[in-house]
């Protein structure tokens, strides 16, 4: 049995006090000591693991102030702190010993937006894209571009000065920033611009910490402006933080905020920003230009910059081939052809914006004219343009998710952050990067390498397996040596994704000018109480960080022996690259992180918790493989009195960090969209599964888990006496009994006698002799539907009308003998169970399949756990296709139906959204044949996920859910006939809800069949 898991030391005195006097002193934001809170923000986007003190969470700049001021007094000089955003920094900026402030999860409104002068303030913690969606609508955008868009934030992306594709002509964070509001170490919130002489004299006159730091800044600047302006490197990613050579703008005013910008939180807590926005370009082209080799694609972008273009990036083959198996690639397939027969070792993405036609088309037609003049027989491949902001915005699509998708990369030793944005002047590039290439080549080690080849820049990540020591000892001899590199070539190790723990650099490329960084960093902080370590120390002393002087998680990881991490993969090479954190409420990645805006129930969240849990586990000496075997070989009555007892002794309050670990898998909805949207295809309903079994093996189980555990089997029971069951469950004692064991309500069964339709249609079921038995032309012409419990039992309805649509397209419809799929069972961990009901489940299928005819699915959720769930118990399952997938097959089929008023709206489930993308295409195919218009929405979760939205603790987060995505798609639908959704769950959320039944898509088009003429029409051309 599993013991029960220690939790981490409580934090230290001086830590306990300190939050003590915060809340004492008003502070009206949440402060967290907890130990999962502290587990989850031990990380980010680099190989760091730093776990705090404690979690602050503050509500407004004066909770900030609060925070700082308390941080003034003598008797907590000993407490530091570092703000933190999106966390998605790539070299440890938001990691500390101490206390982390996160800005992200309250201080995230835009607080205005003047459209007529083209600017906004915004708070720290809003996210880029959630800026740029709020000024749409005005025809403005924040230009600074970044990967990390999605979840980055403002305060983040100033505090490293980011920038990324566009850069040349858009400039990078700080070229758009016309005033920030920051809270200093003595409490004082200064609102800093640009000041005329005249200003800037009245303010050092003053007599307070204002003062006193723009008379140093401003004598530094004066004093040694000659070494300033002969030491800071001139290139377009020139400085990150304390920029003393910018520190008089081109009016020649004092602006603080070029030291501010790109100081990591060191000098000052970032709370509100004033951001000059631009006209969003009305026209957009991007040429996609192939090549034989990287290093060709590189040489060819001088005389390509020529053409102004308004960016020219760069991608390898190694990032276009792990693109190939994401989820991006079906929106991008059609710009990257094999050019014949050979797939492109490199890319070059040029894009030309404009406000007119003329201005994007008049360059464009140059370059092609070249292209097409010098032809494609050597280093060039070939080229395709996209046209217009949709066709452009899924390559950059693309282009962004290069950063996750190279954490993707097979094996143990994976693609890591802690080299990958130096830049050098862009002329010597390609020289820089061949070099670079021979010094990983001669150590023996993978990478990736793509970058903004207009600025210089070069992203690349070499692949390490941090938990082997040996490998880990590479970090130092690799950094030293990028470095040397870098400086050879003039560049800089940082230029976009900050210092961070790299700041053991700052000397050697400061060199002569490092003590005036000291002294900056001295005048704002002379305590060295904010992000201590990083940029710069203060002249009283203090040490930077090393790269290999900070814990890492391989360090950890490396605790757990290799056969117990295997189960847990997904979640052992989670990098934390943020892509979880996604914004948009219309995206399905995370519900739950959207719902709770809590990182513990994110993947990236519970990820690190089951690392944790697992190292713990390790250090108790138990083995959670070997449990788990034992368990699912025991009796289920087996140590039941010691489950009572533990469950009693958790509910008097005994610690065990299991619980905090149970906590956040308790959110999840099990949805997949993790499986799909992350690039690391983070599993998190994989490992909640085999984490639930475990912890049921020391804790008792609600009972609601059994009766959802035995549905699959209950239902056929239900389905034989309809008006019996429905009346119990729909009765005054039965939804108390349902409430009791902690359900809301439990759908209805559909009242039809399946059976008996099934006979007056003339189906049979299918069995390998009957198939077997067919001639060829039948057997081709057949098509066996595999039921699932929820659409046989709960929607009858719709698989006749599944049935009557097959037939009615010319094809002979079958239906497999019930059985259970099992996926109940595994979504409550319930494995052993689930195991034995993939068996009987899979050998009935590969028995039909063996037959040569095709089986089909109509739910997307229990249909695809064929391909997903099933893989876990090394079961061998033929293909059985989503019903859109076999109708995209068919050719001909074409039937000339009555045109619909309005196109058909399909809301998608998460799962088929982000697990089999591509099969939208093919619901849209199978419209478009039979003269059918089909729109895809962009919608998110619509919140019930199987059960999750049928359980009292989830109900109320259950319609949060519906509310940010769903609810505005249903309301802006006039028709509801005309809306569509292919979930059971999602169509029994609706009609929950809003008392509005959907239809399936199948039945969209049984109906417009049956409303239409049925005379042969030529098909349709199938979309590329």
């Amino acid at each position: 049995m599993i013991p029960r898991i220690p939790e981490a030391p409580v934090p230290e005195a001086l830590t306990q006090a300190f939050a003590a006097a915060l809340s004492a002193s008003g502070f009206a934001g949440e402060i967290d000591l907890s130990d999962s809170a502290r587990t989850v923000l031990a990380t980010d986007n680099s190989v760091y693991r730093v776990p705090p003190q404690a979690v602050l969470f503050p509500r407004d700049a004066e909770d900030v102030a609060r925070v700082l001021r308390l941080l003034a007094e003598e008797r907590f000089h000993g407490v530091v702190l570092a703000p933190r955003g999106g966390g998605t920094g790539t070299n440890g900026q938001s990691l500390t010993p101490g206390l982390v402030l996160d800005l992200s999860r309250h201080m995230n409104r835009i607080l205005a937006i003047d459209a007529t002068a083209g600017r906004v303030r915004v708070q720290a913690g809003v996210v880029k894209d959630q800026l740029n969606a709020a000024l749409a609508p005005h025809g403005l955008f924040f230009a600074p571009e970044l990967s990390t868009s999605s979840r980055a934030t403002i305060g983040g992306m100033i505090s490293t000065d980011a920038s990324g594709q566009g850069s040349c002509l858009y400039g990078k964070t700080r070229d758009h920033v016309l005033a920030l509001r920051t809270v200093l170490t003595d409490g004082t919130v200064w609102e800093s611009a640009p000041l005329a002489e005249d200003e800037l004299r009245a303010i050092q006159r003053r007599t307070d910490l204002v003062g006193a730091v723009h008379r140093a800044v401003g004598s530094i600047a004066r004093d040694h402006a000659a070494a300033i302006e002969a030491g800071f490197p001139k290139l377009n990613r020139c400085l990150t933080g304390y920029d003393l050579a910018h520190i008089r703008d081109r009016a020649g005013r004092f602006d603080l905020n070029s030291v501010l910008c790109g100081s990591e939180g060191t000098l000052g807590v970032l709370v509100e920003a004033t951001l000059n926005v631009l006209p969003i370009p009305r026209h957009s082209a991007l040429i996609n230009l192939r090549y034989d080799s990287f290093d060709a694609a590189l040489r060819d972008a001088g005389p390509l910059m020529a053409f102004g273009a308004a960016s020219v990036e760069t991608v390898d083959s190694k990032v276009l081939g792990l693109a190939r198996n994401d989820i991006v690639w079906e929106g991008v397939r059609e710009y990257f052809p094999v050019d014949a027969g050979r797939e492109a070792a490199g890319v070059l993405l040029v894009e030309f914006v404009g406000n007119t036609e003329a201005a994007v088309e008049a360059p464009l037609a140059r370059l092609t004219a070249m292209l097409d003049t010098e032809g494609f027989a050597g280093r060039r491949l070939g080229y395709t343009v996209a046209r217009g902001e949709a066709a452009v915005s899924r390559i950059w699509d693309m282009r962004k998710r290069a950063v996750g998708l190279l954490g993707n990369m097979a094996g143990e030793r994976r693609p890591l952050a802690f080299v990958e944005d130096t830049a050098v002047p862009p002329e010597a590039l390609a020289d820089y990067i061949a070099e670079f290439r021979a010094l990983l080549d001669q150590r023996g080690l993978a990478y990736g390498m793509f970058g903004h080849v207009d600025a210089g820049v070069l992203h690349v990540r070499p692949a390490l397996d941090m938990k082997d020591p040996a490998q880990e000892a590479m970090l130092r001899e690799v950094s030293d040596a990028v470095a040397a590199l870098t400086q050879r070539h003039g560049g800089l190790l940082w230029s976009e994704h900050g210092k961070g723990v790299r700041s053991e650099y700052s000397p050697r490329f400061f060199g002569d000018l490092y003590p005036l960084v000291q002294a900056v960093k001295g005048a704002f902080d002379p305590r060295n109480q904010l992000n201590p370590g990083k940029i710069a120390t203060p002249p009283a002393g203090g040490a930077l960080l090393r790269v290999d002087g900070v814990p890492t998680r391989g360090q950890a990881d490396r605790i757990i022996p290799a056969h117990v991490r295997a189960p847990y993969d997904t979640a052992m090479h989670c990098n934390g690259n943020g892509a979880c954190f996604d914004w948009d409420f219309d995206a399905p990645m995370c519900p739950s992180w959207k719902g709770t805006r809590e990182r513990r129930h994110s993947p990236k969240g519970r990820a690190m918790l089951v690392r944790e849990w697992l190292k713990r586990l390790t250090e108790a000496g138990v083995d959670p493989v070997a449990e788990a075997k034992a368990l699912r070989a025991a009796s289920p009555l087996a140590g039941l009195l010691a489950r009572v007892r533990n469950t009693r002794a958790a509910r008097r309050g005994e610690a065990d960090f299991s619980h905090a670990v149970k906590a956040a898998m308790d959110e999840c909805l099990a949805c997949k969209s993790c499986t799909g949207g992350c690039p690391i295809k983070v599993d998190v309903p994989g490992f909640r599964a085999r984490f639930l079994e475990l912890y049921h093996g020391r804790y008792l189980r609600p009972l609601k888990d059994y009766l959802v555990a035995t549905v699959e089997h209950a239902l056929p029971h239900a389905a034989r006496w309809p008006r019996f069951y429905n009346g119990l469950v729909g009765s005054t004692p039965g939804r108390a009994a349902l409430r009791a064991l902690g359900l809301v309500d439990s759908p209805p069964v559909s009242g039809i006698d399946l059976g008996a339709e099934l006979r007056r249609r003339g189906i049979a079921l299918a069995t390998p002799e009957a198939l077997r038995a067919l001639d060829a032309a039948e057997r081709a012409r057949s098509v066996v539907l595999v039921q699932d419990a929820f659409t046989s039992f709960n929607e009858t309805a719709l698989v006749l009308d599944v049935l009557d649509l097959l037939a009615a397209i010319g094809a002979r419809p079958w239906i497999a003998p019930y059985r259970p799929n099992g996926k109940p069972l595994h979504v409550h961990g319930f494995l052993g169970a689930f195991g034995r009901a993939a068996a009987a489940n899979a050998a009935m299928l590969r028995a039909l399949a063996e037959t040569g005819v095709a089986l089909i699915g109509i739910d997307p959720s229990m249909t695809l756990t064929y391909r997903n769930e099933y893989k876990e118990t090394g079961e061998a399952v033929p293909p059985v296709l989503l019903l859109q997938e076999w109708l995209a097959q068919r050719e001909g089929d074409a039937l000339h139906l009555a045109p619909a008023p309005a196109p058909y709206r399909l809301l998608p489930h998460c799962t088929e959204r982000t697990n089999a993308t591509a099969s939208l295409r093919d619901w849209q195919a199978a419209f478009r044949r039979h003269g059918l218009a089909l729109e895809v929405l962009p919608a998110g979760c619509c919140g019930m996920a199987g059960t999750y939205g049928h359980e009292a603790r989830h109900r109320a987060m259950s319609e949060h859910l519906y509310g940010l995505s769903w609810r505005r798609h249903v309301a802006a639908t006039p028709e509801p006939s005309q809306l569509l959704a292919t979930g059971y769950s999602c169509r029994s959320q609706v009609k929950r809800l809003e008392g509005v039944a959907l239809l399936h898509p199948a039945q969209a088009l049984l109906a417009a069949l049956r409303a239409g003429t049925t005379r042969p029409a030529p098909a349709l051309p199938r979309p590329a």
